[in-house]
């Protein structure tokens, strides 16, 4: 397990603002249970989605998107694991291929979530924090998961069942080599590399 508690440039959980985010959750927290519930509603629900709020600069770091209160999928996935890791409980990261826009945009790209290790269950649950909108319910459950976006096979959409201990170096080159989220959503990464980024 400690390869998914592990701290790095992107999963900074060192920094000041997401350790005192992470002691607030904790201490207001019942249980580990109710802690990891908490830091997902408040990622999912706190920081904005870049393309639902216009925002066009991309963050990628946990620090920057919790300073900037928004990012993408991907970006809100970091910051996720970053509070939860701060607090010792592992955190990893996983993919899906969807498609990203039925009607204006029908090409298959990479969408970015968590799963997170539930001690008191003894099992991993995923759980999609990218924020919910007309069309999109994630919720927290031990139980039955519900992620933000159904994966329709027949469309060609896939759901990788891996639960990677950092993020894909593919993805994050492309966050990193676009300088806009405009510029980002037309070159969105489409395959996972397998490797990741410590």
């Amino acid at each position: 397990m400690g390869d998914y508690l592990a701290k790095s440039e992107i999963i900074d959980f060192d920094d000041a603002e997401i350790c005192a985010l992470a002691d607030e959750l904790r201490s207001a927290s019942a249980n580990e249970t109710d802690f990891i519930k908490r830091a997902y509603e408040f990622v999912r629900d706190n920081i904005s989605h870049s393309a639902d709020a216009g925002m066009a600069e991309i963050t990628i770091k946990a620090s920057d998107v919790l300073k900037k209160k928004h990012g993408i999928c991907f970006a809100k996935s970091h910051l996720l694991a970053a509070v939860l890791r701060c607090k010792k409980v592992p955190c990893g990261f996983c993919y899906q291929k969807l498609l990203l826009d039925d009607e204006t945009a029908p090409v298959l790209i990479l969408h970015g979530l968590n799963a997170v290790w539930l001690a008191e269950h003894k099992k991993w649950v995923r759980l999609d924090a990218r924020g919910n909108k007309p069309g999109v319910n994630a919720q927290f459950s031990t139980e039955k998961e519900q992620l933000a976006f159904p994966v329709r096979t027949q469309k060609g959409e896939t759901d990788f069942c891996e639960v990677f201990p950092a993020p894909d170096v593919e993805v994050i080159a492309r966050m990193r080599q676009n300088k806009t989220r405009a510029a980002l959503w037309n070159d969105l990464p489409t395959e996972l590399s397998f490797r990741w980024k410590n």
